[in-house]
């Protein structure tokens, strides 16, 4: 793994202190110690030549030091030098262990991202004059996917999406949203509206749970917000199930909250009674923004505990460019809204998040292309 410029300079430091702590201190207070740690120091930032560099250059400085305090003999030396020889040659055995546990972690970052695109691959960019994008968030810099989904699908009865968060962590999650994603992908094209989609999914999960069986079974369920556009995307309709409600965000950049009508309970949790969705219909006119997300994105809290607010923040994250009316890219605004979470919270998110961004685009105008600017490192 790289590491930063500075932290090289660590065994030198180690060596040039242990010079500068023999100089100024009696003869029989001795340096060795530090010399000693010069090479362990070594191990994880420099390669095998670096670190037994690293260890004769100790071994040499020591070998001058104890010869000009009159001290170079088999108790204060040439113990000392076997001891200097031996920390070095364990130096290099800690450096490839650790370069062969590197490996594996990225041997298996490498198989987890290959799953997350096997089972949450990215949505289209564009469906007709609905410009698409998405990002997903691990709260924990080594794991790549987690219960958080997004779906989008073009149907014969329009384009739908879903944005979903099962219950649990881990490998069952995953399982849950795969199970999740496929019923939702099989209900999309059959069902006629939604109503109907919600049925079938709910139908679907139940299924699940009870193949599962055990705390999957009694506990298991899926928050979900389930989205359709009318065939010209004038109209958006919205079955919320139990999940945090969409923000609007119109030409100009203010913010709506599209709250449902009636609160209803996540999927799956239909053998504890009956409930009604209803479906809540709002006005997408062209230049508007659905922006979708889970719950990492509003539970997030601040220093003194207060809640990330979307409708609140976002317009000011995203600046005078959409005030001004100007016109920013699906991922742009995904980006902005990553960026104003991790300055709320002040650092890396406790909660995975998963957010979808929805543009209908102005009628023969394309939003701006947009280059992500390179990650940055995890923090």
């Amino acid at each position: 793994m790289p590491h930063p410029p500075r932290t090289q300079w660590i065994p030198v430091g180690l060596i040039v202190l242990a010079v500068v702590i023999d100089l100024v201190t009696p003869h029989d207070v001795t340096s060795a110690p530090l010399l000693i740690a010069a090479p362990v120091a070594a191990a994880p930032l420099f390669g095998v030549r670096g670190i037994i560099g690293v260890g004769v250059t100790a071994m040499i400085v020591h070998a001058f030091l104890a010869r000009l305090d009159g001290t170079f003999g088999w108790r204060a030396g040439l113990a000392n030098q076997i001891t200097l020889a031996a920390v070095t040659a364990l130096a290099v055995l800690i450096h490839r262990t650790l370069r062969t546990q590197d490996a594996r972690a990225r041997r298996a970052q490498h198989v987890a991202a290959v799953a997350q695109h096997a089972v949450l691959p990215r949505p289209p960019s564009r469906l007709g004059d609905l410009h698409i994008d998405a990002r997903y968030v691990p709260a924990e810099s080594e794991a790549l996917i987690g219960g958080d989904l997004y779906v989008v699908q073009s149907t014969p009865f329009g384009i739908r999406v879903m944005v979903g968060d099962v219950r649990g962590k881990g490998l069952g999650a995953v399982s849950a949203v795969s199970a999740d994603l496929g019923a939702f992908r099989y209900a999309a094209d059959e069902a006629e509206d939604l109503p109907q989609l919600v049925t079938r999914l709910e139908r679907a999960l139940l299924r699940e749970g009870g193949r599962r069986g055990g705390q999957q079974q009694a506990e298991g369920f899926t928050t979900a917000l389930i989205v359709e556009f009318s065939a010209d995307l004038e109209t958006v309709r919205l079955v919320n199930r139990g999940h945090p409600p969409p923000v609007l965000l119109d030409a100009r950049g203010r913010a709506t909250l599209l709250d449902a009508s009636e609160e209803a309970p996540p999927l799956g949790m239909s053998d504890l009674g009956v409930w009604s969705a209803p479906v809540d219909s709002h006005a997408f006119p062209a230049g508007s923004t659905l922006l979708c997300y889970t719950d990492g994105i509003t539970e997030s809290r601040d220093a003194a505990g207060a809640f990330y607010d979307p409708v609140a923040r976002l317009p000011l994250a995203l600046g005078h460019r959409t005030r001004s009316g100007g016109h920013l890219a699906p991922g742009q605004i995904l980006d902005a809204l990553i960026q104003d979470v991790r300055r709320h919270i002040g650092g890396r998110p406790k909660d995975d998040q998963a957010l979808l961004a929805l543009h209908r685009a102005h009628a023969g105008r394309e939003p701006p292309p947009y280059r992500p600017a390179p990650a940055a490192a995890p923090g």
